[in-house]
């Protein structure tokens, strides 16, 4: 037991040193780069009313700002009327769908119609094409446009603020209420987490359609699979790590993620532990394998994991299996990556005192 509350002293005191330095450094960052997107948007709003800025602080916390990493960010932009289509996941292109115009409707009845496929199609690619112009405009119009540039050579929209932060925006349809076919499988059937009543709030939050390029399409030469739409469980899996100490676990993961782990290739995104995290709530169901004395186990449980994902190569998605989130990673990036999780998870399996230098 000494044992074990030593290292429970030294997790505390690594939250309270690391972690909550680093939480406060990605909220002033957030609170700069937010203020240049929401005057950038709110010049595309002006020229084209039908992509209206969703980015809103509530609580001090950006609703629909998502922080990839401490310098790059994604601002999903919530489109409106979704209604005619229908929502086709056929597993043709993993982790993605498309959306089809419903049968016996007008494409004149859609506020998108210009984006419309012959095939009935709502295309991904072209609203992004489109948005991307409106942006590249408006980065030119906006109050900040000496700090904020287009990053070249990509269809995402992305902008570089400050030459020190990345923002990618982009274009969403959210779907609550829905649950995909690709992920009908969940959750497990004889496993007790999550209990069913998380499972129908997971459900009935649903998943969003993002407008982004997926690695899988790289493959795929078709046009219809370049009009396909990103599935995204963001909002699903927040949901997920409520309660217990999951969200505290997450952020020492992401602290050590950034100090030993912000490699070349980026092997591992804070999204990767997020997804191995959730694996572990499976493996440890009970909400008591997930107090503060057990926090140093599930640390040590995930970077495990994380090993053994990147020495295999592969890491599904939590909720798509079938979509592995480190394809087009090199090998070499993950072999390197694999080495200094060992160093990590050695450090803290033999020095009791190892977070005060990690």
């Amino acid at each position: 037991m000494a044992a074990q509350s030593k290292l429970l002293f030294q997790l505390n005191k690594y939250y309270n040193e690391r972690v909550q330095v680093r939480k406060a450094q990605v909220g002033k960052t957030l609170r700069e780069v937010c203020k240049v997107v929401q005057d950038v948007l709110k010049e595309v709003e002006v020229q084209e009313p039908r992509f209206i800025s969703s980015l809103s602080e509530q609580n001090g916390r950006f609703e629909g700002m998502e922080v990839v990493s401490p310098t790059e960010f994604e601002v999903v932009l919530y489109l409106n009327q979704m209604g005619v289509f229908n929502f086709v996941d056929d597993g043709s292109v993993p982790g993605c769908s498309v959306l089809k115009l419903s049968d016996g409707r007008k494409r004149s009845m859609s506020l998108w119609v210009e984006f419309i496929t012959a095939s009935g199609y709502l295309s991904a690619r072209k609203i992004r094409s489109r948005f991307q112009t409106l942006v590249a405009q408006a980065v030119d119009k906006c109050t900040y446009r000496d700090v904020v540039k287009m990053v070249a050579d990509t269809t995402e929209v992305k902008l570089r603020i400050k030459e020190r932060y990345v923002v990618q925006i982009t274009c969403a349809f959210r779907c609550a209420g829905i649950w995909p076919r690709s992920a009908a499988h969940w959750p497990l059937p004889h496993c007790p987490w999550p209990n069913p009543n998380l499972v129908a709030e997971v459900k009935t939050e649903g998943f969003n359609l993002l407008s982004k390029e997926s690695t899988y399409m790289k493959d795929k030469q078709s046009s219809a699979e370049g009009d396909a739409w990103v599935i995204s469980f963001t909002e699903a899996e927040n949901k997920l790590l409520k309660g217990g100490y999951r969200k505290k676990c997450l952020s020492i993961l992401k602290t050590l993620r950034d100090r030993h782990l912000d490699l070349p290739g980026n092997p591992i995104i804070p999204y990767h532990l997020k997804t191995l995290l959730l694996y572990e709530c499976e493996k440890h169901p009970r909400e008591g394998e997930w107090d503060e004395t057990c926090i140093g186990d599930r640390i040590n449980g995930i970077l495990l994991q994380t090993i053994s994902c990147l020495q295999n190569r592969r890491c599904p998605h939590y909720f798509l299996p079938n979509l592995d989130l480190f394809k087009g990673k090199s090998p070499s990036a993950l072999d390197s990556a694999a080495k200094q999780c060992w160093r990590i998870l050695r450090e803290l399996l033999t020095n009791s005192r190892s977070l005060e230098s990690l």
